[in-house]
């Protein structure tokens, strides 16, 4: 799994490297030192996922920078932030930011979240729950599973399948021998019937009304 590191400090770049390294299904194939540069390097290296530390000077903030970055096509992004600059959580979630954990993470939670992220999976530090809930409107705090407006296809349920496992449009299309515009048909379709506004939402609700397998 070929992962790139971001980190404005080089000792913390040299260390997520080190970090990275020490697992032999993880392969660190470059690193990036600002975010001024990070788009090229994703672009240069193709990486799976990206381990971003990000530090900013006093009065700047660590999330703008990376809900910025998070929109990368459909990159997972995983992050490492300090407690204080979490206000805006929900938002770097929404915007496609699949793991955030605290500057002081372990090794083994860095290496677990990055596995986990390039599964699909979203990753969140236990400290950041209560944050989140804080952080968020009433209405937001609670998902009910209702069930779709239409019954899934077999076909689309096989597609829902594919994005839970993290597969962009192209793997979907190669996989099933079928044209991309075939499978964004199908994604659009998904979305209407569970009433979902992301990849991750439809997971999320296809998964809690049965349709798929975590």
């Amino acid at each position: 799994m070929r992962v790139l590191v971001a980190a404005t400090n080089p000792i913390v770049r040299a260390g997520l490297e080190s970090i990275v390294r020490t697992n032999p299904d993880l392969l660190a194939i470059g690193s990036s030192a600002d975010s001024a540069t990070l788009a090229t390097a994703i672009a240069t290296h193709n990486p799976d996922v990206v381990l971003i530390e990000l530090s900013l000077p006093e009065g700047e903030s660590v999330s703008e920078k990376l809900v910025a970055l998070a929109g990368v096509g459909e990159l997972p992004i995983a992050i490492l932030t300090d407690t204080e600059d979490r206000d805006r959580l929900p938002e770097l979630l929404r915007s496609g930011v699949k793991a955030i954990l605290p500057r002081s993470a372990s090794a083994e939670e860095i290496l677990q979240a990055v596995e986990a992220v390039a599964t699909g999976l979203v990753v969140l530090h236990a400290d950041a729950i209560d944050i989140l809930l804080t952080l968020l409107p009433i209405s937001e705090r609670v998902v009910e599973a209702t069930p779709p407006l239409q019954a899934l296809t077999s076909r689309e349920i096989e597609v829902l399948g594919m994005l839970a496992e993290g597969l962009g449009n192209k793997a979907i299309a190669k996989h099933l021998g079928i044209s991309e515009h075939t499978v964004k048909f199908h994604v659009s379709s998904i979305f209407s019937k569970l009433n979902a506004s992301s990849r991750t939402e439809a997971v999320t609700l296809g998964a809690r009304q049965g349709l798929i397998m975590l």
